[in-house]
């Protein structure tokens, strides 16, 4: 079996609004990574590389409810630790969080209409 197909298909198959989350991570993530950058601060930056790999997990189909779940406390809690963090406020600040608040949005809508995952790990019925 060939992996690659395999990603390919699951990259292709996804709804609006998965592909609307991936923008989102991706606007919210490099903008962390830039303030990270710029400012010097590296709790910044790792919340951007938090992103990138979510997006690795997201695109490797692995449990994306899940991400769902985490990925609204991930982004909601920044919110908080910027208003005590941050003592200027700049363009960029600001289209970053309004890029979290729609991603979290998106996130809760994913999340309430998405198919429970089935468990792996336990015997049916059938066994």
């Amino acid at each position: 079996m060939n992996t690659q197909n395999d990603a390919a298909g699951r990259a292709g198959s996804l709804g609006q609004l998965q592909w609307l989350a991936v923008v989102l991570v991706v606007v919210t993530g490099v903008l962390h990574l830039y303030a990270g950058v710029v400012e010097g601060r590296a709790p910044v930056a790792l919340a951007g590389v938090g992103y990138g790999g979510a997006l690795v997990l997201f695109f490797r189909a692995y449990r994306r409810r899940l991400l769902y779940l985490i990925g609204v406390p991930y982004t909601a809690v920044q919110f908080p630790i910027w208003i005590v963090a941050k003592t200027e406020y700049g363009v960029v600040d600001y289209v970053d969080k309004a890029a979290q608040v729609a991603l979290i949005i998106v996130l809760v809508y994913l999340y309430l209409n998405s198919p429970s995952e089935p468990d792996r790990g336990t015997a049916t019925a059938a066994d």
